[in-house]
């Protein structure tokens, strides 16, 4: 089809269609008007009338023997709760079944030729529901559901020559290539086989990368993404391939959008290579407590282009991987999960130093989450203040997900019954003010004020 003449052909191609569809269905018209092929109409809609009545009565029952049933696998479950759901399509195709082959022992094979397209179509049908009831994405699910009817509507009823003949005449040219609507229904076809299957590859190589304990998380993240790139890139260059798409000038095209990166998404392509390098340098991790800036929280997962951190206030940072790698970060649990924590306070110079470290020690060793194996908090003397006599205990903990700011106060709240307990007092500032002799006599005649 020209480009210049193209308006004109395609309205000539829709009328010879609409000629050819309104000739084709006065004959089927004609077809089904006939006495037994009516006959054969009114006992299939019985039939569905029938089955819609006994699927109103056994959906209930179906039901409660289902919530009766515990400790089911799930697959076993999801089946019969998709069984439970096409009650209505079952019973209608067993009925039409037994009502063929009744009709083939009573009478002339012609007289059931019509409840045998019926049957088959319906089986048809509802074994593609089934079948793609294995595809968990919906959209897809029901691309490929309607797909299915469609082809198996065609096949039974003889007309897939006929519809690919109209669709190889839907055609338009464009220089050199030329693309039909047959070819396009052809790439849809490969292209959602294709996909599809390198989904479900995808899906099933990666559980198992996960669930190998002997790969780092940054690693099973880098290599889940680095199979799903090349999953889904092979099943789009097979699919195209397969149904004869001309793969060469997606290399020019290709450099043209290489260059078009360069310039107009700096930004998306650093943190995207930035991504990478963390990936690959396990700096961070999905789990890691970090603190960027006023931002503390941990790793809840590594994106392509941003890694999402989550606050202990329930916010959830998306950080862009570039300020991750140009930036400094402090990762509490890159090494290891151990965190030194360190509090400071003062007694009294009348309390005796050593009774201090140690009920501080028993303090801290009996606060949940404070590690007393393998690292045990210490207590120093750190100095001689204006008015107490100043101390810092440090201890470990093995969970910083679990907060920092909590610990501190369960320790300091430790330390305030057990200075309590044992008389040991924590001193405040305080000041004395004094007035000497005759100064204090003549401050009012000078016009001191006296506090």
């Amino acid at each position: 089809m020209d480009p210049q003449t193209a308006p004109t052909d395609l309205i000539t191609l829709i009328q010879e269609f609409a000629i050819s569809a309104l000739a084709l269905g006065e004959f089927y018209f004609t077809m089904l008007m006939r006495p037994w092929n009516f006959y054969q109409i009114c006992i299939a809609l019985a039939l569905f009338l029938l089955a819609w009545g006994l699927s109103l009565l056994a959906r209930p029952r179906l039901h409660d023997w289902l919530r009766a049933r515990e400790g089911w696998p799930k697959w076993r479950m999801r089946l019969f709760i998709i069984i439970h759901r096409r009650l209505r399509m079952i019973f209608f195709v067993i009925l039409l079944w037994i009502a063929v082959l009744i009709m083939r022992e009573i009478t002339w094979p012609s007289r059931s030729y019509l409840m045998s397209i019926f049957a088959n179509l319906a089986s048809a049908w509802l074994f593609v529901v089934f079948a793609t009831r294995l595809i968990d994405n919906p959209p897809l699910r029901s691309l490929v559901r309607w797909g299915a009817w469609t082809w198996v509507t065609l096949s039974i009823l003889n007309l897939t020559e006929r519809t690919q003949a109209f669709l190889e005449g839907l055609s338009i040219s464009i220089g050199d290539s030329g693309f039909t609507a047959w070819l396009l229904v052809q790439a849809l076809v490969m292209l959602t086989v294709t996909i599809a299957l390198a989904r479900f590859v995808a899906r099933t190589t990666s559980e198992r990368i996960r669930r190998n304990e002997d790969i780092s998380p940054s690693m099973q993240v880098l290599a889940v993404k680095f199979l799903q790139v090349l999953l889904y890139g092979a099943a789009l260059f097979i699919g195209l391939n397969a149904v004869g798409v001309d793969l060469t000038g997606l290399a020019f095209l290709s450099g043209a959008i290489g260059v078009g990166l360069g310039f107009g998404l700096q930004k998306v392509v650093s943190n995207l290579v930035s991504g990478i390098i963390i990936l690959l340098d396990k700096s961070i991790k999905p789990g890691d407590v970090i603190s960027l800036g006023e931002t503390f929280g941990w790793i809840n997962a590594l994106g392509a282009r941003y890694v999402s951190v989550v606050t202990r206030d329930g916010r959830e940072y998306l950080i862009p991987n570039e300020d991750l790698i140009t930036g400094q970060v402090v990762n509490w649990s890159h090494s290891s999960d151990f965190v030194r924590l360190d509090i400071f306070f003062g007694t009294s110079y009348g309390d005796d130093p050593k009774l201090v470290r140690k009920l501080a020690i028993d303090a801290a060793s009996g606060v949940e989450r404070v590690l007393s194996h393998p690292k045990t908090p210490v207590c120093h003397i750190v100095g001689f203040g204006d008015s107490s006599v100043d101390y810092i205990l440090r201890f470990w903990i093995s969970d910083p997900t679990g907060g920092l700011t909590n610990i501190r106060g369960n320790v300091y709240l430790a330390l305030w019954y057990a200075f309590q307990e044992n008389g040991i007092s924590i001193p405040f500032p305080q000041r004395e003010v004094r007035m000497l002799g005759n100064e204090a006599e003549n401050a009012p005649a000078r016009g001191i004020m006296q506090p």
